[in-house]
């Protein structure tokens, strides 16, 4: 079948098969561009009474831009959604099911950037040292989820893929499967080494039929951890220590890039670390570090 013709909604169900296995993109951002897309088709179909996407051009999408921005959605979402649209007219044009890409004609809002949430140096000592864990399983794996998570600063999504063969032990590294299959190696300290070394015996002690999950971390059952559990016990025990209205798994994330910073290490260390694609993305972290020493300068200098 001619692709030209297909219907909106088969085309939109390709091309997520495209980014889902051929490109490999992440599950969030999958999860992101199908109701991203969905929407846009949903607004052209309902306003524009369009079913065949070459009659979508820049005019109709800056439209949807405007009913966006009057609906008050953010113009960081939009910018998102504008990235979906982007993917989708590219692998259009790629496909030769379009011969003009509408998405060039458009001049995406600009967002102000928010600066990442981070845990104060203070409170992070202070959760490690004064708050308690339950005893047994769960409390040891709790805990080493939030030491996992602010000592390496992987991803969420990394952290519940885990496997035991990932973590070498003996010579304190972790290998990492991040987006788009990117692996690195991410190194250890010895405080996290005896966390690891204690929730292994542990687990092995109290769970049943473990032998037969191959992942790292795992539910009291021996299931395979799920992000609910982990977004769970992050919010609880950052709770105890921090009053920051966002207290999720990627608040560590942005919390160990901010104290690594901080205490001098290298940006380009803290990039592959991060599994950041390039150096942008991590410079976000300076503001804060400039941020503080502001703070700093303001407190110690006599005439400031």
């Amino acid at each position: 079948m001619d692709q030209r013709i297909l219907p909106l909604f088969m085309l939109i169900e390709k091309f997520i098969k495209y980014i889902q296995f051929e490109k490999r993109f992440s599950q969030n951002t999958i999860i992101a561009y199908t109701k991203d897309l969905s929407q846009f088709s949903t607004y052209i179909l309902s306003v524009y009474q369009i079913r065949e996407i070459e009659k979508s051009d820049f005019q109709v999408i800056r439209s949807w831009i405007v009913y966006l921005v009057g609906e008050s959605v953010s113009s960081v979402t939009i910018n998102r959604k504008l990235s979906a649209l982007k993917s989708f007219f590219r692998y259009l044009l790629k496909e030769g099911v379009i011969r003009e890409n509408p998405m060039l004609k458009i001049i995406a809002p600009k967002s102000n950037k928010r600066l990442p949430e981070f845990v104060g140096k203070d409170n992070m000592e202070s959760l490690f040292r004064d708050i308690e864990f339950d005893e047994g399983f769960a409390g040891s794996r709790d805990k080493l989820i939030i030491e996992m998570l602010y000592f390496t600063g992987m991803r969420l999504s990394e952290l519940i893929n885990l496997k035991d063969t990932d973590i070498d032990i003996h010579s304190q590294r972790i290998k990492v499967l991040g987006k788009r299959n990117k692996e690195r190696i991410i190194p250890f300290s010895l405080v996290l080494q005896n966390s690891i070394e204690s929730y292994i015996k542990i687990r092995e002690k109290d769970i049943i039929h473990v032998e037969q999950n191959p992942y790292f971390f795992v539910t009291q059952k021996g299931n395979k951890l799920y992000e609910k559990l982990v977004y769970r016990t992050v919010n609880s025990y950052l709770g105890k220590v921090s009053t920051l209205r966002k207290k999720s798994p990627h608040v560590l994330r942005h919390t160990f890039a901010t104290h690594m910073l901080n205490n001098g290490a290298d940006l380009n260390a803290i990039k592959e670390l991060l599994g950041h694609a390039n150096l942008a993305a991590t410079q976000i972290y300076t503001h804060n570090t400039i941020d503080q020493l502001k703070s700093i300068y303001k407190q110690a200098h006599p005439r400031a």
